[in-house]
């Protein structure tokens, strides 16, 4: 079990389980692009709803699928800056652009099970080599019709290529996607609340995620430290590596399970 208890982690924004939000949505980067824009930086879930449902920013056809896709939204985002997950995604995202596919995918993976039970698939695979959607659908553990997996498995491959991870939206080839400070900021915040402190955070799942050698994760760090997002010192084989600064008090007691 993480630091973080059950209820904390469900409190600072985790989704655990079988269900997800793949079953019915894409990760909906250019959506996000379009709210976030129509929204300000600290918004709540009643402007969300607003912009998306009242405004219709996203130029749904109905009433019933502006509020289909607010929901597919929630289920991703949280959507919420009493979310942890969801604000300090929300707060990078404004701050650096460039890192803003991969900030998504890190955000989505912690509220979607199902997205998350593809990681190793999508790591795993051979640069310049195709990814398939079935590759995809195959880590779906959860009982399903084999159609149903098969249309879960190509939402995922969607979003994969969204994140950067895949090239063309014919070949789907495996890439690299682009790591950024602020990617590298989120993904420790990540492992922070999933436990990881100091040096550890260097070796979570999350930072694995911004698939690049450790000297380039390194190096990524010490610009999120020369802008003020992390602590970062180093003296021979002594590293102190802190994100506490990114939580309220409050929230750091969720991290450490209190």
């Amino acid at each position: 079990m993480n630091q973080a208890t059950t209820s904390h982690r469900a409190r600072l924004g985790f989704l655990d389980g079988e269900r997800g939000a793949h079953s019915h949505a894409t990760l909906m980067v250019r959506d996000l692009d379009a709210i976030f824009g129509a929204t300000p930086p600290g918004a709540v879930p009643a402007d969300y709803a607003r912009v998306v449902v009242d405004e219709n920013v996203l130029g749904k056809r109905t009433a019933a699928a502006r509020k289909h896709t607010l929901n597919n939204l929630v289920n991703l985002y949280a959507m919420d800056p009493a979310v942890p997950v969801f604000r300090i995604f929300r707060e990078l995202w404004e701050q650096e652009p460039e890192g803003r596919p991969l900030l998504a995918l890190l955000c989505a993976l912690a509220r979607d099970p199902l997205l998350r039970g593809s990681v190793e698939a999508v790591l795993d695979a051979p640069l310049g080599k195709p990814l398939s959607s079935l590759t995809l659908a195959a880590t779906v553990t959860r009982q399903m019709t084999p159609a149903t997996k098969k249309a879960i498995g190509t939402r995922m491959l969607s979003s994969w290529a969204q994140a950067g991870f895949l090239d063309t939206p014919r070949k789907r080839n495996r890439v690299h996607p682009r790591a950024t400070a602020g990617v590298a900021t989120y993904a420790l915040a990540l492992g922070f609340m999933e436990g990881g402190r100091g040096s550890l955070l260097l070796t979570t799942p999350w930072t694995r995620l911004l698939d690049c050698p450790t000297d380039e994760v390194l190096a990524l760090v010490r610009q999120a430290a020369r802008r003020g997002w992390v602590e970062y010192r180093a003296a021979g084989d002594v590293m102190d590596l802190r994100v506490e600064a990114l939580f309220t008090d409050d929230e750091r007691g969720w991290c450490d399970g209190q």
